[in-house]
This record gives C-alpha cells, structure tokens and sequence, in this order.
C-alpha cells in the first residue's frame, strides 16, 4: 500500500515538475543577472508562436508584496493555468542590484511593486496595472484576478483602461 501512494505522489510530483519545465526561465524568477531586453525577445516570440499577449511583470526577490502574489499564483491552480494558458509572463527585476532602468526607460512610470504591463506579441504595450487592484480585505483576490485575464484575453474584444 505504501509502494502505491508513493507511486501515486511520485506521478503527481513528476507533473507539477514537467509542467514548470514548460514554463521558461523568465516567467518563474527575479534575476538580476538576467538580460530583459533578450528575454524579452524570447517572450515575444514565444507569443506570436503561441498566440498569446505578454504579461510584463516588475519586481524583485526583496518585495513581500512580490512574493505574496507568487505564492498566491501557485497556490491556485485555476489562476496559474489560466495566467499561462493566455499570456507569456516575463518577469523583470528591479532592485538595488540591477534597477535595469534603460529596459524601464520604455515603460509609463510606476509606483509601486509588483507591476504588470500587458502588451501585444508586437511587444507594444496596451496597458500598466497596480497589482494593488487585485487586492480585497489584504489579499489577492482570486475572482479579480481571473477577471483581469478575461479581459485581456486575445480573442476577447472588450477594451479596459489602465485603472479599471
């Protein structure tokens, strides 16, 4: 009985692994050593291929807000499925270390972190959002946050300013 559950997690783990396997590099982390400008490159590519927009997402490994909304991310499978079956997330560090103000200098300013950017396979920016809007009573909210990628679906006409 053991062998089986042992089995059984061991499929289960080997999932959850090849599916972030399919997840690159630039979607999962805040690096510092990592090159936006390359990265996003690939993302871009890698949306026209798969006809998807680009999620930009600014951050660093030092914001609690940043880590708050990874751990809700993987903590929802429903939102993390949705999130990557609709865009190609690029994550972008900004930190003491590496504030990569020159990939910033292309982007409206912001004010506070964690910050998406949601652009075009194009690579030009439709629209810059507070992740603070997906908050309710302290905690990102699940029903705003899958509302957020509903409207920004590709094949979803509806238009959405930057503050809605």
């Amino acid at each position: 009985m053991k062998a089986l559950l042992f089995g059984f997690a061991l499929i289960a783990a080997t999932t959850v692994v090849a599916a972030d396997e399919r997840i690159p590099d630039y979607s999962q982390h805040y690096d510092p050593e990592r090159d936006p400008f390359q990265d996003g490159r690939d993302a871009i590519a890698n949306a026209t291929a798969t006809q998807r927009r680009v999620l930009i997402e600014l951050g660093g490994n030092w914001c609690a807000w940043c880590k708050k909304l990874d751990l809700f991310i993987n903590n929802n499978q429903s939102v993390r499925k949705k999130l990557y079956d609709h865009f190609v997330v690029l994550k972008v560090n900004v930190s003491d270390e590496n504030p990569n103000h020159e990939f910033l200098a292309t982007f409206p300013k912001v004010t506070g972190y964690p910050h998406f950017f949601i652009a075009h396979s194009d690579g030009s920016v439709l629209a810059s959002r507070d992740t603070a809007g997906f908050l309710q009573e302290g905690e990102y909210s699940k029903r705003r946050f899958l509302r957020f990628i509903d409207l920004w679906v590709i094949n979803n006409n509806a238009t959405m300013t930057a503050h809605e």
